[in-house]
């Protein structure tokens, strides 16, 4: 993977790209909150014709609402739509939490249940 991210514009919610031949990695910092997700959605879905994976790192995420919940199921399908793989990485406890109250783990699969980590 290349080593210079390619940085979304700038808000509450910050969006560093690192593109490699198998996936496109989406580092997200700040709060995936419902004045954010737009910018998310929009983001991820202009990289899904280029690449077979999004890999969204929520390392950097420090809260996230109901809204950001529906824009990981909403990107998931679209991901699906375009037959590419969409997997999350380095979320919080808090995170996996909300995914665990909500069903959603099992939506995202063996990523969300192990907690993938990348670099």
């Amino acid at each position: 993977m290349s080593t210079s991210p390619t940085p979304a514009p700038a808000s509450g919610l910050q969006l560093h790209t690192y593109s490699g031949q198998d996936a496109t990695v989406v580092q997200c910092t700040g709060q995936l909150t419902a004045e954010h997700v737009d910018e998310l959605k929009s983001y991820v879905r202009s990289l899904l014709a280029n690449t077979k994976g999004i890999i969204l790192d929520l390392q950097g995420v420090g809260r996230m609402d109901s809204a950001g919940l529906g824009a990981l199921v909403a990107l998931y399908m679209s991901a699906k739509k375009a037959n590419t793989v969409f997997l999350l990485a380095n979320y919080s406890q808090s995170v996996k939490d909300l995914l665990g109250l909500t069903n959603l783990l099992s939506i995202f699969e063996t990523c969300a249940r192990t907690g993938l980590r990348i670099p």
